[in-house]
């Protein structure tokens, strides 16, 4: 930052009450009405908060803040993952094993109606299907970041806070239960409410902050160049995105995901009172948005003969999931695939897979997830390393190899009920099932998993690629789902 930022940044914004002097400072910057609205954010001495922890927390606003270093966001792989993958002869696995049957429940009719969810009509818009809509007091709606700099945060927290927001608050608690919100899905709501009231993104940023702290997560908000930067605490690592330590715990300038950093930043320490909750990127359990549904056909041959399996999806939750930053594995190996999708795919599968012995089974749901889709790294399909949810991959017509892991290890846990990892190497991912056959095997706690990749094209369960033979795996991913 400016000399001003790293010398008399905080102490002339301690001056910032004093009309004379701000005239003096910005006179170059001042418009028509920017006196008046400068006026207007002079609240301190008239606020009355009606929840005792803004008065707290206003304190604290009003501290000395200080300078945080940036940390740059760490990539998921150690090493590029390769653009070409390792194709071998198809052999008949031999059958060993129960007979399967695999279970489908009935599937449901679903209505493609949108169904709104009318509760204010002051401000609506549409969130993944739904009509959203929400009662906004006009003390809100005239909030402003001015001055550009820890005065003009302060005002703008006094006139939300003097404000009547508890009944927008509790809406929005009703709305997050109703549609089954994860906390990313809290903060894309936050993010569409406060594009709906403010044009410029400084006054988005704080206003999110405000939403964030009523509900309950820990957030900050800094500086950097006189702009507002939006920071989530998060227990787990979000790659590829710029961070700062606060107390030892790392915020995350989500909204910089894959975009690299912001600089240094000038911040404080303490939270919102009560204010404490890490932004969770899991998804064990999907949102409840309006269906939207298509159809897809997917086609494979095995031995000559080709395969043709149907499902549907709801276009709603993919175009949600697109969204989302790069999360820690376990977000993704651990997260479901919607119920319609499901059923139609185990349906589809059913009728290739009954009365099969389990190896021949299993081998056959590897088969479909090795050559139904076209293997392409995400640099060059997405323009950045993208992780997919095993919905999304049945969405996309190319998919590399942990997103054809995270597809596979789904499918085998659902349908056959076995223990299986993912297998994580410094450029590759692949799987391992917990199963009594022979082949190419990891170690994990003393428990013998056979290697199954859906990425290496026409191999059995039990073969690894040849040059994974000989390595350790970095880690191990665990499914529980």
């Amino acid at each position: 930052m400016k000399r001003q930022n790293r010398d008399g940044f905080l102490k002339l914004s301690k001056l910032f009450g004093h009309f004379s002097v701000v005239i003096i400072l910005g006179s170059s910057n001042l418009v028509a009405g920017s006196f008046e609205d400068f006026k207007r954010s002079q609240v301190d001495a008239f606020t009355k908060y009606t929840d005792e922890k803004d008065a707290k927390f206003k304190g604290f606003l009003e501290k000395q803040w200080k300078e945080f270093n940036v940390y740059k966001g760490k990539p998921l792989y150690k090493k590029p993952k390769p653009k070409k993958i390792a194709i071998t002869q198809p052999m008949k696995i031999k059958s060993v094993g129960p007979k399967v049957m695999i279970s489908v429940k009935k599937i449901k009719q679903h209505s493609k109606k949108v169904v709104p969810i009318k509760i204010h009509k002051d401000i609506e818009f549409d969130f993944y299907g739904s009509i959203i809509g929400f009662n906004i007091d006009n003390k809100i709606k005239s909030a402003k970041f001015y001055p550009t700099n820890q005065k003009g945060i302060g005002n703008f927290f006094d006139t939300v806070a003097s404000s009547d927001y508890k009944f927008l608050i509790k809406n929005m608690k009703k709305t997050i239960k109703k549609l089954n919100l994860n906390d990313w899905a809290v903060y894309l709501l936050v993010h569409k409410l406060s594009e709906q009231l403010f044009v410029k993104r400084d006054n988005r940023n704080l206003f999110s902050w405000f939403l964030f702290n009523k509900l309950g997560y820990a957030v900050k908000v800094g500086l950097t160049n006189r702009h507002i930067v939006l920071m989530h605490y998060s227990k787990k690592m979000i790659y590829s995105t710029p961070n700062y330590l606060f107390n030892k715990k790392r915020y995350y300038v989500v909204s910089n995901y894959a975009k690299g950093s912001v600089g240094n930043l000038y911040s404080y320490e303490q939270n919102y009172p009560d204010a404490n909750k890490p932004l969770n990127l899991e998804l064990k359990t999907l949102p409840k948005f309006t269906n939207a549904i298509r159809t897809k056909v997917l086609n494979f041959n095995q031995f000559g003969k080709n395969y043709k399996v149907e499902y549907n999806y709801n276009q709603n939750l993919l175009d949600f999931m697109a969204t989302y930053p790069q999360a820690d594995y376990e977000t993704y190996f651990n997260s479901p695939l919607e119920e319609q999708t499901y059923n139609a795919l185990a349906r589809s599968l059913k009728k290739y897979v009954d009365g099969k012995q389990a190896s021949s089974g299993i081998n056959f749901v590897l088969n479909f997830v090795q050559n139904a889709f076209k293997y392409e790294v995400d640099q060059k399909q997405f323009g950045r390393e993208k992780v997919m949810f095993a919905q999304e991959t049945l969405y996309f017509n190319k998919s590399d190899c942990e997103d054809r892991a995270i597809l596979f290890a789904y499918l085998v846990k659902k349908i056959f009920k076995i223990a299986v990892v993912g297998v994580k190497y410094s450029d590759h991912m692949a799987t391992a099932l917990y199963i009594p056959i022979k082949g190419d095997t990891v170690k994990i706690k003393s428990r013998r998993f056979v290697i199954a990749d859906p990425t290496y094209i026409n191999a059995n369960i039990g073969q690894s690629m040849p040059k994974y033979r000989s390595q350790r795996p970095d880690s191990f991913i665990v499914v529980t789902h």
